[in-house]
């Protein structure tokens, strides 16, 4: 499966119902037109976790806050290294996940990515 063959559904189409079908026939998909991110990323997150299956939550820009290390000023420095080291850390503490979970805060979408097939 290709990332193009995502199936998108809205905040209000994801039930309990639907999440723990998508999740137990192991299905990429992307909820969109997301009014709170944080709800929807711990609802999948701990039907995910329900399966014993493991997950790593992120930000989809991260690597713009990562490449603030390029702007030679103290601050996006200090900032971009945080940011460098805290990503690597989170990778580890996470390694070889069933499932990444993606926030994107800016289009207000969460991408749901099973891993295991690629």
């Amino acid at each position: 499966m290709s990332k193009v063959d995502i199936e998108n559904y809205t905040s209000d189409e994801m039930t309990s119902e639907k999440l723990n079908s998508l999740i137990e026939n192991k299905k990429s998909f992307k909820v969109v037109a997301v009014k709170d991110i944080g709800f929807i990323v711990n609802k999948i997150e701990g039907a995910i976790e329900k399966r014993d299956l493991t997950c790593r939550v992120y930000s989809e820009f991260r690597s713009v806050a990562m490449g603030a290390v390029a702007i030679p000023t103290p601050v996006t420095l200090i900032g971009g290294l945080a940011a460098m080291v805290g990503t690597a850390a989170h990778n580890i503490a996470t390694f070889n996940p069933d499932y990444e979970i993606g926030k994107n805060k800016i289009k207000n979408t969460v991408t749901v990515i099973y891993q295991k097939d690629y």
